[in-house]
């Protein structure tokens, strides 16, 4: 009678350590699978943008230029440089105080519209 129970013992330990290696496999195959997932992703991306790159060279599209070390020297153009941006500060100052006055204006009708007390 004791050798049965040893060989019952010995059965449920190897059905324990059958379970964990399918579990262990399991997850292994899962962890795969999202890396696989992300791995095919990036490559979309990367096709994506290579293919977007040779529509805008072939379409004439923008392309950025490429910086030239004398622009950093040549006087005329940092004055250039520096007319452009005055011009865009100028334009954002004057959308600035619009959107002030918007704001005074809301914060003062907000507070007569609200009941005192």
């Amino acid at each position: 009678m004791g050798e049965t129970d040893d060989k019952q013992k010995d059965d449920h330990e190897v059905e324990k350590k059958d379970k964990e290696k399918e579990e262990k496999h399991d997850d292994a195959e899962s962890k795969n699978g999202e890396n696989g997932e992300e791995k095919t992703k990036d490559k979309k991306k990367k096709k994506d943008k290579e293919s977007k790159d040779k529509e805008d060279k072939e379409d004439g599209g923008k392309e950025k230029k490429k910086k030239n070390p004398e622009d950093k020297t040549d006087p005329a153009k940092l004055r250039a440089k520096l007319e452009k941006i005055d011009s865009k500060i100028q334009a954002m100052n004057q959308k600035k105080e619009e959107i002030l006055k918007l704001l005074q204006e809301a914060e003062s009708n907000a507070t007569q519209t609200q009941p005192s007390g």
